[in-house]
Formats: structure tokens, sequence, C-alpha cells
């Protein structure tokens, strides 16, 4: 059971040579789509003798659609299956065989993925955080990330990902299998490499806005999903602060209620942090994190509320 990749990539630098490499050494072709790179992402993939598909920048970028014009350029010889992964990613050796193995014993399953994991996960607070992020628990219906590997057949039946989404295309992918009668499978085993390279507080809080995005972007689609996300975001970001500070301005003990929820909070997830290990100090640091990331979601939130009330199309929230 042989598999094709896709790669997709927008100014990866060094890292997209060995994404690359690593799909070369295992799939049986592999494709590599550019969004409008400044770097020489392009010139890489061609050293390699890879295929290049360098997207028109007359139409906006996004990642869905990078990821529909790289399955439309495999062609009608396509593969049974196709991995996507994303130019940060580095595809582990052992994974290949084992999500094929899994997808010849559930034929109902439209895509699976596995463990992503940081390559850096000390380096910061922020880059463990998005390790724990992606640390999901195993089962069906769930909801992947960008690296998965699908069934041809489903993305064909589905006409691919959404390509208005600038943020939650994978998640929205999920949910129109599930509602087509596809199952949707993460499992264990280390699947990817990621390099999120969070080393400061701006990208993270570009990263948090790009999700707050997403979610309201699922909500419009799928309604309660995400909805947990997004009470989270009104009530940590938006409701609790407001309320502190009207608290401090007109009535002291509302203000007093107001820090001793965010108190108890803080206090939850630090001791969840420290039961994965973590020192006490940096567990404060990473719920602390956390928490103000409410903010960002938010942010994106209104954000999202605000292009569709207006009619715009959102371009790309980047992070790196």
């Amino acid at each position: 059971m042989s598999f094709d990749v896709v790669v997709i990539g927008r100014n990866e630098g060094l890292r997209l040579g060995a994404a690359l490499r690593a799909a070369k050494g295992l799939a049986r072709r592999v494709i590599y789509v550019d969004s409008g790179s400044r770097d020489d992402s392009v010139t890489q993939a061609r050293a390699l003798g890879i295929t290049v598909c360098a997207l028109d920048p007359v139409r906006p970028f996004t990642a869905a659609r990078a990821r529909n014009e790289g399955f439309a350029a495999l062609g009608p010889d396509r593969a049974e299956f196709v991995h996507f992964v994303d130019g940060d990613c580095i595809l582990q050796p052992d994974w290949p065989a084992q999500a094929l193995d899994f997808m010849r014993e559930h034929p109902q399953a439209g895509l699976v993925f596995g463990r992503q994991f940081e390559a850096r996960p000390d380096a910061s607070v922020y880059n463990f955080l998005t390790d724990w992020e992606w640390d999901k628990p195993a089962g069906r219906d769930a909801l992947s990330a960008g690296c998965v590997l699908v069934r041809t057949t489903a993305m064909v039946e589905l006409g691919g990902y959404d390509e208005a989404l600038i943020a939650g295309e994978d998640d929205d992918f999920c949910l129109r299998l599930q509602a087509a009668g596809w199952e949707t499978w993460r499992i264990g085993g280390a699947m990817t490499e990621h390099d999120a390279r969070l080393l400061s507080f701006a990208p993270w809080w570009r990263r948090m806005l790009r999700a707050g995005y997403s979610y309201g972007a699922l909500g419009q689609r799928h309604a309660q999903k995400g909805r947990a996300q997004r009470v989270r975001a009104l009530v940590w970001g938006g409701v609790v602060p407001l309320l502190g500070l009207i608290g401090l301005v007109f009535w002291l003990p509302l203000f007093l209620l107001m820090a001793l929820a965010i108190a108890l909070s803080l206090t939850r997830q630090t001791r969840r942090f420290m039961r994965m290990e973590l020192d006490p100090d940096r567990a404060f640091r990473a719920a602390s994190v956390l928490m103000l990331g409410k903010h960002a979601e938010l942010q994106g939130l209104v954000r999202f509320w605000r292009d569709q009330r207006a009619g715009r199309v959102s371009g790309l929230i980047e992070y790196k």
C-alpha cells in the first residue's frame, strides 16, 4: 500500500529541506506546494528533484488551497492514500507503515493521524504549550492538525478542504468527513516532529489570535463545534477581566471576587502542569501564558465577527 505526500510551505527556511528529505525517503511521490515564499524554499525543493507547485498570488493563500492544489497536482494516478505534511514538520520513519496498516484494517476511516511533537519543547514555555496542545487523546471522531494521512476516495468525495478558511480548515475537514459517514482517527505513535520556534510572547499571541479566529469560523459552519473554546475565550478573555475592572472602580468586593477566580484557575492549571513533572516556577509561567492567551483568542473571535459583518475576506494570520 503506497502513498504520496503533499508538503505545503511558506518561508520555512532550512526546516523545509529536512521535511522534504524525510518525505522523499518514505513516499512514492512528493509534491511541494509553495505559497509565495520569499526565501529559497522553491530552490531547495527543486534541488532535491521534487516537483514544485507554486501557487498563483492572484488568489489568497490559505493552507486549505495549498493542500487542494497539491492533491490535484498528483494527477489521476495518485496513490490510494495521500499524506499532507506542513513544511515545518518531519515525517517519522515508522509512522507510515503503522498508519497504512490501520487504514487497511479500517476501510471506513477517511483519515488517520498520530502524535505530533515539538522538536524543542524545553526551549520556551510557548514551545512547551504547543507540544502539550498536540498531545490529543487517541480515538475515533478525532480532529486533526495539518499533518494527516487521507484516503484519496474520501478526499475526492468531499471536494477537498474549504479554501475560504484561513484557519481551522483541518477541523472543518474532519467534521465534514464525519458528516459524510467517514471515520476520523487519532492513533498512538509518533507521526511528525514539528518546529514551532515560539521563543517570545509576540508570535505566541498571534498564534492564539489565529486560534480564536478559527473558533469563530468553525462555529459558523458547524454550530456547536468549538463552543467550549469560544465560551472560555469570552469568559476568561473578556467577562472576568471586565468585571474585575468595574469592581476596582465601583465596588471592591467584585474586584476581589474576580481576582480570586483568576487565582483559583491559575492554581488548578499550575498543579496540572506540575503533574507533568514541570517545576513549580515553569508550571506557573505556563499557566499564566495560557490564561493570557484567552485574551488573544477573544481578539481573534472579534476579528472574525467583524469580518463577517463587513463582508471582508481576511488575509493569513501568520505567527512565524
